[in-house]
Order: structure tokens, then sequence, then C-alpha cells
């Protein structure tokens, strides 16, 4: 078969989605008045941040003297936030370009996602991209990634996804190395769903691999994991806007339109079979892909509580594009009814809350973010909780366990030392060390939350950017923990409570009264905000009253007038005081996380 499934992958801000536009020139995928820069971005949010949110394929024909070619390829994000995008992307190819910036050398998610293809057993071409600026020391690039791939120094592609040097010679090196599908479309038809989208009049969109047989409209399909049963409405392939045509065969990249209407039925990593096969039982589930693990929790509230069902709505269709995304509802005094929701990292939370509000007209209220902790109980029986609220130790806690990650930073060796630095202030146990030519792996053992809210800007800025980090789960670990609570006007709002070490609890209560008093508007009382646990307060900062000149109107006289007014005003503020209540606006807490 002259068909080469294939994807891009490197770290954030390689050049993915440029040497991807320059695919899309040379093989005319898309016409030249048509043609725009990150045309595979189709989110106006990737577009204006330059990265890549969604991964995307697109079916190209490349003709060569003596051959025609389809390469279906998949354009990938690099953010690690994003990293459950690429794994799905390389269960549905058999090759990979492994993308490195010539500027910046080898990543940490570069080796990340190296390693994950290898394991995934793909063809692996190595690529330095940018090599039409002025590069230090390239030999020493080229040296360094051939290690790395495991491949001789001449295997390593010199390309300019900019100016197109080299990358007609990278498309012909992807046609010669990376094999075709191997796949029999005369077996019992099988696709693996890698992602998927909701049409209002087609419904659930399903993105396929074809692993076996050949699919065609009006055919009925089962999808595994839930015996749903559908008619499929249409086929098609991606160039890249969709597609129709006739049938999708074994070894193709396509989709399914499936006519089903509830986005919860259809699960990325899922099968796709015949009905008449799947009642026949004459065949077997992909294994499909591992259910990726939230790092971060949220709780989002409408800020509206007539907003709760298009909220519920709407997060069901953002899950369908955006399978990484953990979502159930949940219930709080003050915020009324809403949704507990688990992230890969701040950039996948900051995106989805951008993307509720531009594509479904949604704002949210969200809290802090926390990670998950377990909490062991007298009785020995042990209980998850995602929101710092959950935690009352009222005595029948044994203790709390928090989670940690291995953490790998990649670096130039002469940061070594002032990486080290960062140790002490983030709680970080230190591992080996390893060699990458001039470059070297730190490995460390983490709490995930002191690594989610501001450790990257901080190794960046020691740094002076050259460094990068990568991180995975690794275990629960007792901790000396604490919750946080902030009160304003007398009144807890869990939304802004935290659980934190003992040792930074003082630091943390001044930061955020401190910024909580910068943020909140003034009222016609003065307004307390203290920072507290338990009956303890740690912090409290105090916004002053507004001030009204209630005696501007008077003019002359004695002064006895004045002082009644001012008398009558001040009983009027300490009665608002005692009864009046804070409203917190949404942006707030959005503001305090950031």
């Amino acid at each position: 078969m002259n068909i080469r499934n294939f994807c891009i992958i490197a770290h954030i801000d390689h050049g993915k989605s440029t040497l991807a536009d320059r695919f899309l020139e040379l093989t005319g995928a898309v016409e030249k008045r048509k043609m725009r820069e990150q045309f595979l971005d189709q989110m106006d949010l990737e577009r204006e941040r330059g990265i890549t949110i969604k991964l995307q394929p697109v079916r190209m024909t490349y003709r060569t003297d003596q051959e025609e070619y389809t390469l279906n390829l998949i354009d990938t994000p690099g953010h690690a936030d994003f990293a459950y995008e690429v794994s799905r992307s390389l269960l549905a190819v058999e090759g990979a370009i492994l993308l490195v910036d010539a500027t910046q050398g080898i990543q940490a998610q570069t080796l990340a996602n190296f390693n994950f293809a290898k394991h995934c057993g793909l063809t692996i071409i190595p690529a330095l991209n940018k090599i039409d600026v002025h590069v230090h020391d390239l030999d020493a690039r080229i040296l360094e990634l051939a290690h790395l791939v495991g491949a001789d120094v001449g295997d390593v592609k010199l390309i300019s996804g900019k100016t197109g040097q080299g990358v007609l010679e990278l498309l012909d090196e992807v046609v010669k190395k990376v094999p075709a599908p191997t796949r029999d479309p005369s077996q019992p038809s099988r696709a693996l769903i890698f992602d998927s989208h909701f049409d209002n009049h087609r419904g659930v969109i399903a993105n396929v691999r074809v692993l076996d047989g050949i699919f065609k409209p009006w055919e009925r399909i089962v999808l595994f994991q839930n015996d749903k049963d559908a008619e499929i409405m249409e086929v098609g392939h991606f160039k890249p806007a969709m597609e129709k045509v006739g049938e999708i065969v074994a070894g193709e990249i396509g989709y399914i339109a499936t006519g089903i209407k509830d986005p919860g039925v259809v699960r990325v990593g899922d099968t796709v079979v015949l009905k008449r096969d799947f009642e026949a039982k004459k065949v077997a589930p992909f294994p499909g892909y591992e259910e990726p693990h939230p790092m971060v929790f949220v709780s989002f509230y409408p800020d509206s509580a007539d907003d709760y069902l298009d909220l519920q709505k709407s997060l069901s269709k953002l899950k369908l594009n955006d399978a990484a995304l953990f979502y159930e509802p949940e219930q709080s005094l003050i915020f009324g009814r809403g949704f507990r929701a688990g992230f890969l990292g701040l950039l996948h939370l900051d995106v989805t809350i951008e993307r509720l509000k531009r594509e479904y007209n949604i704002v949210t209220i969200v809290t802090t973010p926390s990670v998950s902790y377990q909490l062991v109980m007298k009785d020995g029986s042990v209980r998850t909780i995602y929101r710092a609220s959950d935690y009352d130790d009222n005595g029948d806690i044994l203790e709390i366990r928090e989670p940690w990650v291995d953490l790998e930073i990649l670096t130039p060796k002469h940061y070594y030392g002032s990486i080290l630095s960062l140790v002490e202030n983030y709680r970080l146990e230190v591992g080996n060390v390893d060699s990458l030519g001039d470059a070297q792996v730190i490995h460390f053992k983490a709490p995930l939350a002191e690594i989610i809210i501001n450790f990257y800007d901080a190794l960046k800025s020691i740094s002076q950017g050259y460094a990068s980090m990568s991180y995975s789960f690794s275990e629960y670990r007792v901790g000396d923990l604490e919750r946080l609570d902030v009160v304003i006007a007398g009144e807890r709002f869990d939304g802004f409570s935290r659980i934190l070490p003992k040792s930074k609890i003082e630091r943390e209560a001044r930061v955020v009264t401190e910024k909580l008093k910068d943020l909140l508007p003034r009222e016609n009382f003065s307004v307390a905000i203290q920072a507290t646990v338990g009956s303890r307060i740690v912090a409290r900062e105090t916004i002053p009253a507004l001030k009204k000149d209630v005696t501007g109107y008077l003019y002359g006289g004695d002064r006895s007038r004045k002082m009644k007014l001012w008398k009558k005003q001040k009983e009027g503020k300490k009665k608002l005081k005692q009864f009046g209540k804070v409203t917190i606006e949404p942006h707030i807490f959005y503001e305090v996380f950031k």
C-alpha cells in the first residue's frame, strides 16, 4: 500500500506547525490563495498564542517520479500539558518526525515524546529545524540528536520550516523509511477512535484510524466500550477540511459521522466495529489508550445559577474534543451547583476556561487550583479529596498524603548549581544526573503542588530560559500539611482555600491577603480580609470604607451640624459592617490563582 501514516513531535515552539505548512504547500493539499501561517491550527486561541493545542490530521498526495503516495500527517502539540494529544497521535501512525530546534537543542519534552514514540515501536526520523539562522556549533547539535535516536550523523535531516530548505528531502525520507500499514481490508472491520468533535447535524464525528476492513455509509456500527450501536451517516478524509468519500479502508486515517447526539457516548480510545461482526463475535477491541491522569483540580461554577445546564452541555461537548478533560458534578454552599474538573496542567486549565468563554459564551467562577490528596482515617480507610475545603481535621484523620512526581529537568551544564538552589524552596529531592552532550538531565522527586503553580517560571528565570522540564506521577507521601482559609467580612470563601506545608503557611497567607486587598473593590463599610488556619488568624488586611462627603452641601454655620451628620454616617457604616456582605466577582478567583 502506498500509504504513509506519520506525525511530527517536538518540544513547544520548535516549528512543528511551520513545517506542516511547508508539507501542505509541497503536496498541493491547500490552494495557494487559501494558504496562511499555522494552517492546521484551527482555533483562534492557537493562532493568538502561537501554540498548537489540538492534534490535527491531514491527508496529502505526494508524487515522485515513479509512484504516488498518500501521506496521512497528524500535527501534534508541543507543550507538556497536551502530551495526551501526542500519545493518541502516536498510536494511530507508524512513523514520527522528531523535530528539534537547532538554536535550542534537545529539550525535556523532546525526550518525553521520543521515549513514548520508541515505546510504541514507531520509525523515528530525526530532523534539525531552523538552520536558516546562525547556529552556534551545529555539528554538536547534529551529533547530540543522532546519539539520542541511535542513528548515524548522516541520518539527521537539516531543514528550515520557514524557508523550505531540506523539506522535500525530509518528505522523501518519510516515504522511504516509514513502513506502510500492514492491515488487511478483507478482515472484519475495526477502527480506533483517536479524536472526536460534535456537529449539530451529523452528531458526534469520530476521527479514526482504520485497522482492518472497510467502513461505508449506512452500515450499522457498535462502540465497544458501551455497546452503543449507530448508523454511519458519512465517512471521509481530512484534506485538511472534511471531504466525504464512498468508503474508508484498512490503513487509512479518516472520520466517521455517527449521528449520535449524546456526546458522552463516544470515547477516545474506543474501538468501532460493524454490528454484524460484533454480534458474531468475530472481532476484538484494540487495546486503546491509557486513561489520562489529571494533575490539577479546580471547581467550575456558572456565574449565573441559570447557566448550570448550559455549562454541563458545554463541558460534555468540550470533552469530545479534549479527551484529557475530566469533570463531575458537585455542590457548594456558597456557589451552588457546579463541577469539579481535572486538568493535565495550568495551561490546559487556562485554555479550557478561555474556550468555554469563546466557543460557548459561558463565564465561570474558578476556584484556586489544587491537587488530589489522600486522607488516611483512624479506622484504616483512605479517602481521596480534590478540594481543600473537604479537608476538615476533626480528629478522625490519622495522616494526609500528597502526590509526588518524577521530575526531569534538562539544562546546560553551567546552570546546574543555579537549579539546585530551587531544591529548598520547592521541597525537591535530587536523584541521578545524566549527561546528554553539553547538557545534563537532572532527576528529582517533587511534590506536585509545588511545581504546578510558578515553578516553571522560576526555572526559566534562573536558567535564562534554557532549562526545560517534564514530569509524571510517582506516588503519594505523608506530608506535614495544613488548610489555609480566607475569611472576607466574616464569611469564609472555600474557593480560596488551599492545603499547604506548615513551613509556607505564613508567607502564603500574607501574599493572598495583600493580593485580595488590591483586587477587591471598596465598599461603604470597612472590609476585613483574614487568612486563617482553624481558629488562628495568620494574616490580615483591611480595605477601608468608601468616604462620602455628607457635609458638602453645608455652608458656614456651627460645627455641631457637621458633627451630627458625621456621627450618623459612622453609625450607618457600623450597621452596614454588621450586616453587609461582599460579592466576589468571578475574575477575582482567577486573578488570585494566577
